[in-house]
């Protein structure tokens, strides 16, 4: 039992033509993007919460440094996450295709 699971699995049914290949590609580019997005939304919660830590005169900022810094690691490996996961999934479907035309 997977904890988190994100897309469907599907088997392929035919060889990957042109068009197939280049929506995997276009999948695979977004994937990347999007891995980018996790990272730099992760690297501005990092940022924030060491400003948050600098302000000395509102101690009381201190509770939401910690949370941004928490949130900051939990949005690196989500986003590391979701990208091994899709990339693993791309490979599947890519060489299920080509084990079955040979």
């Amino acid at each position: 039992m997977k904890l988190l699971r994100f897309g469907r699995d599907f088997e392929p049914d035919q060889k990957v033509i042109l068009r197939d290949y280049l929506a995997i590609e276009r999948t695979r580019l977004a994937n990347e993007r999007t891995l980018l997005s996790y990272i730099r939304s992760s690297l501005y919660l990092l940022l924030g919460g060491i400003a948050f830590f600098q302000l000395k005169e509102f101690s009381n900022f201190k509770y939401l440094a910690l949370l941004s810094l928490i949130f900051s690691g939990i949005f690196f490996i989500i986003g590391v996450y979701r990208f091994t996961l899709l990339k693993k999934s791309l490979k599947q479907v890519y060489y299920k295709s080509e084990e079955q035309t040979n």
